[in-house]
C-alpha cells in the first residue's frame, strides 16, 4: 500500500489554549493533533467552507 502524505502545522499558541485542547483531546480519547483537526474540519463546515474528506489517509481500515 503506498504512503499516504500529510501536512504539518506549527503554530504557536497560548499555554492556557494548549492545556485545554490537551483536555478536550483525552475526553474525546484523541490525540491533539486529531482534535485540532476535528475542530478545524467543523469550523470550516459551520462556515460553509468547503474541504475534502481524508484522502484516504485510513483506507483499507475499519474500527471493526
Amino acid at each position: 500500500m503506498p504512503k499516504i502524505k500529510t501536512a504539518t502545522l506549527n503554530l504557536r499558541i497560548d499555554p492556557s489554549v494548549k492545556e485545554g485542547i490537551r483536555i478536550a483531546a483525552d475526553q474525546e480519547h484523541r490525540s491533539v493533533a486529531n482534535m485540532v483537526e476535528m475542530l478545524i474540519r467543523r469550523h470550516c463546515n459551520d462556515t460553509g467552507i468547503q474541504i475534502s474528506q481524508q484522502s484516504g489517509l485510513f483506507q483499507g481500515k475499519s474500527d471493526e
